[in-house]
């Protein structure tokens, strides 16, 4: 007889709720899976790692307010992680009300951190007297629009019956992009050929320690193409780099370089390949 077993769907965890930024990168990124909304990002990496979700989906930076830290650490703490594809979604923040409701009007703002910080210019100038109010993600604003001069700021994306948007996109650069990473579980995961290799280390504490590890990546003649640091806790004056580059996994020469960097480095981790 056929067999009737059925393929079973992937997962993908993302920071909800449905309409967020990261259900879209979701979408692209896993076209036919399923998505999990997780309030948070660290509830989409923890429903990963126990197994609910096969994937998760984290911005890692926008280029207007840079990195998103909290991930580069959430990616960096769980060895068992890694990045496997990456998208680049443009963002396009818009001021939502009820019907009726003029600039004016509004009182209170309700968004993601991190919209609220790339419209900083817009808020200040038109807005300098509104309570400004954090939510877990942008779409989730909606929500909590429940008086009269409520407003959030979300995605030119969303639509809800008896809200309208108070003008067009209020963010502080008309060019905004914010650049995901699809998470998996296991070293395995990582595709055979990439164009970009994902780190992070620690350097020897020793004087030019941070140019001898570039260095590294120059002997080779890989183009490093983005650099950022971190603190690390509990070690005051320490940092973690987190570095990409351009290279091919598969290359036996991005393999030696991969090898000489963990062996040069107090601490390494391969972040992804992509």
């Amino acid at each position: 007889m056929p067999s009737s077993v059925q393929s079973k769907t992937e997962r993908t965890a993302y920071l909800g709720p449905a309409g967020s930024y990261s259900s879209l990168a979701a979408a692209k990124l896993c076209p036919q899976a399923q998505g999990v909304p997780c309030n948070s990002f660290y509830a989409a990496v923890e429903l990963l790692k126990a197994g609910g979700a096969d994937c998760a989906v984290l911005p890692v930076e926008n280029t207007l307010q840079g990195a998103v830290t909290q991930n580069l650490d959430l990616l960096y703490a769980n060895k068992e992680l890694f990045a496997v594809r990456e998208y680049v979604l443009p963002i396009e923040h818009r001021l939502i009300a009820r019907e009726g409701t003029g600039l004016p009007q509004v009182r209170r703002v309700f968004s993601h951190r991190q919209a609220i910080l790339q419209c900083g210019k817009f808020l200040a100038a038109n807005l300098p007297r509104a309570e400004l109010v954090e939510t877990q993600s942008t779409a989730e604003s909606l929500s909590h629009l429940t008086e009269e001069g409520d407003a959030g700021i979300v995605g030119a994306h969303v639509r809800a019956e008896g809200y309208a948007f108070l003008g067009g996109n209020i963010a502080d650069e008309p060019k905004n992009f914010t650049h995901f990473l699809l998470v998996k579980k296991g070293r395995g995961a990582l595709p055979k050929n990439s164009e970009h290799v994902y780190f992070a280390a620690t350097c020897p504490h020793e004087p030019g320690a941070l140019v001898k590890m570039l260095q590294i990546l120059a002997a080779f003649d890989l183009n490093m193409t983005k650099i950022e640091s971190r603190p690390i806790k509990n070690s005051p004056g320490e940092y973690c780099f987190f570095i990409e580059f351009k290279g091919d996994i598969a290359e036996p020469s991005v393999q030696a370089v991969v090898r000489r960097l963990e062996e040069y480095s107090k601490n390494f981790k391969l972040l992804g390949c992509y």
